[in-house]
């Protein structure tokens, strides 16, 4: 008899504690951030990338909210993306298959359980339906601002409530640029950081706030596990999918060795009186300044004409000069308006290369050999006409 009441005692126990459950959160629902870590064979995949899972037990349904998705069919595709006008979308797919996407890239997945009540959860489950209608799912993306992660970040935010008080999760006086520094370093993209160290100017260099740090996915994975205590954000975290450490892919072919390579090599034939070489440098020094000039003019075009605000004020152009385009059909000119010109560029660019590292933008310092042929091929063209 005291066993069959021990029997009654622990299934009435387990039934109350189940309708106990089932009152607290009717929902059926459960809701998770999963991070992706960082891949290597794009520059996009280098930051990582993160989706909202909802899990319907009801009606037996796993999806995957993914913020992070364009249409390279986008008709005018690559004018949109360079002018800051690129759309992307919110896309829902099966959790299975975005698992199985990030397996075959060999990229960890790490999951956390979101603390939300069941109307915490019905309301942001329909939120995500609603994002995801086509006449809301577009919006204009913004790497620092409004990408993938922060429209996530905000999903949660606006639908927890209280909401929650996150904490910082990098180091006081972290800029853009050295948060993105971390992952370009970790993932060798040597030559994508030095694209983004021409391309984004002196605001890149301003010390980010808590929030507009969270635009990193694994930085937002912090800041929930981090989140006020006396409102845990994180029922529980678990990895989805594990990988070892990426091989070593160093590089030789590095920004920095290519151009002091040909910096030394230019200085070392510009010292032969070979007319087949003294016509080579004469192309060589045409071309080079035009493309300078041409870079020049497209670094004005980012700021001016984009919808990129990172990339205004952009400290690049102190050797950069669009004028370069039209003096460099002039490189040799006898005429001394031309000399004072090269001569003028000399000075003025070995004062920029001095003040290098007290600019208030960051320069990359794999464009220092080019700033120096610059200054070499300039004093040599006002000596020499």
């Amino acid at each position: 008899m005291k066993k069959i009441a021990r029997c009654i005692l622990f299934i009435s126990i387990l039934a109350n504690w189940h309708i106990s459950t089932f009152a607290q959160d009717s929902s059926h629902i459960r809701i998770s951030l999963l991070t992706c870590a960082p891949g290597n064979d794009e520059l996009y995949e280098v930051f990582g990338h993160c989706g909202l899972r909802v899990t319907d037990s009801s009606s037996v349904t796993d999806y995957v909210y993914n913020y992070g998705t364009f249409d390279f069919g986008d008709p005018g595709f690559y004018m949109k993306f360079i002018r800051g006008k690129l759309l992307y979308y919110v896309s829902v797919e099966n959790f299975e298959d975005f698992k199985f996407a990030y397996q075959q890239d060999n990229r960890a997945i790490t999951e956390q359980v979101l603390n939300l009540s069941a109307d915490e959860k019905i309301k942001m489950d329909e939120a995500l339906i609603n994002n995801a209608k086509e006449e809301n799912k577009f919006y204009k993306y913004d790497f620092f601002f409004d990408n993938c992660t922060t429209r996530l970040r905000d999903m949660i935010e606006n639908n927890k409530h209280p909401h929650p008080v996150f904490k910082p999760v990098m180091s006081v006086g972290t800029t853009f640029r050295q948060a993105i520094y971390q992952y370009l370093d970790n993932g060798k993209a040597y030559w994508g950081k030095l694209g983004i160290d021409i391309l984004l100017g002196a605001k890149t260099d301003a010390v980010m706030t808590t929030a507009q740090s969270q635009f990193l996915p694994n930085n937002l994975m912090i800041s929930l596990d981090n989140a006020d205590h006396n409102h845990q954000l994180v029922l529980s975290k678990s990895n989805l999918f594990t990988t070892s450490p990426p091989a070593d892919n160093n590089s030789f072919f590095t920004p920095g060795i290519l151009f002091t390579s040909i910096f030394l090599f230019i200085v070392l034939i510009s010292l032969s009186k070979n007319n087949i070489i003294q016509k080579f440098l004469l192309g060589f020094d045409s071309i080079f300044f035009f493309f300078t000039g041409l870079l020049g003019i497209l670094l004005i075009l980012m700021w001016t004409a984009t919808d990129h605000v990172l990339c205004a004020n952009n400290y690049n152009l102190l050797w950069a000069w669009p004028t370069h385009t039209v003096m460099a059909f002039y490189i040799h000119s006898k005429k001394r308006w031309a000399k004072k010109y090269y001569l003028f560029t000399a000075i003025l660019l070995s004062i920029v290369l001095l003040s290098w590292f007290f600019l208030p933008q960051q320069m990359n310092n794999a464009l220092i050999p080019i700033v120096l042929l610059l200054i070499y091929r300039s004093a040599n063209s006002y000596l020499k006409a």
